[in-house]
């Protein structure tokens, strides 16, 4: 990993600090980054930018190290990235999560596979090889087990029918919804809906590393 010293004008403004990027594993959803920045703001690592995936940290060799990051990192079930491969499927995940839970837009679920190709440059065959061959479920799976945390997501604000959510989200019919999501929740949509927290997942932990 590439690292830089800055001068008493750059970042921290002192001179001994070592400041550092890293892509990062498993900081794919909002909760990862807000835990991530307390963890390592709290040990007095300085945080300069910190984004779904990657962190900027500044920190004084003398009484902090790499070592130590890592180690907080693995302890909130992250890591740093320093394989060509695993980045790619950290950025597989990041673009399954734009797709389905910030983009919401139907089309874009249907052609579920242009888009991960566009998105990534390589074709789905290599994109489901390489994630199938660094985490313990298929890429094809972790599409579906975010899209019912998105279903769930929909069916919390009560903003649509489930007809409707149905629609939005590329199921054939309502009842092929609610098999699957009885199927990977583990619970009917209306037993869901009287005790939803109950069965809410972290996006960051919807797929298990080998």
């Amino acid at each position: 990993m590439d690292w830089f010293l800055f001068s008493l004008q750059d970042m921290t403004g002192n001179e001994s600090y070592i400041t550092k990027h890293y892509k990062i594993k498993n900081l794919v959803c909002d909760s990862a980054v807000l835990l991530l920045k307390e963890v390592l703001s709290s040990r007095g690592y300085v945080i300069y930018q910190l984004t779904l995936g990657s962190i900027t940290v500044s920190f004084d060799p003398v009484f902090l190290s790499e070592k130590e990051l890592h180690a907080l990192l693995q302890r909130h079930g992250m890591d740093i990235i320093e394989d060509k491969e695993e980045q790619l499927v950290e950025d597989i995940k990041l673009a399954v999560i734009e797709l389905i839970h910030r983009l919401n837009n139907m089309n874009s679920i249907i052609r579920k596979s242009d888009y991960l190709v566009e998105k990534l440059g390589k074709s789905y065959q290599q994109l489901s090889k390489t994630f199938s061959a660094h985490e313990a479920i298929t890429l094809e799976k972790y599409i579906i087990l975010q899209k019912i945390e998105r279903i769930k997501e929909l069916i919390d604000h009560d903003d649509y029918t489930l007809s409707e959510i149905s629609y939005m989200m590329d199921y054939s019919s309502v009842q092929y919804l609610s098999n699957q999501f009885k199927q990977i929740a583990g619970v009917s949509v209306s037993d869901y809906k009287k005790g939803s927290s109950n069965y809410k997942k972290s996006l960051s932990n919807l797929s298990a590393r080998k």
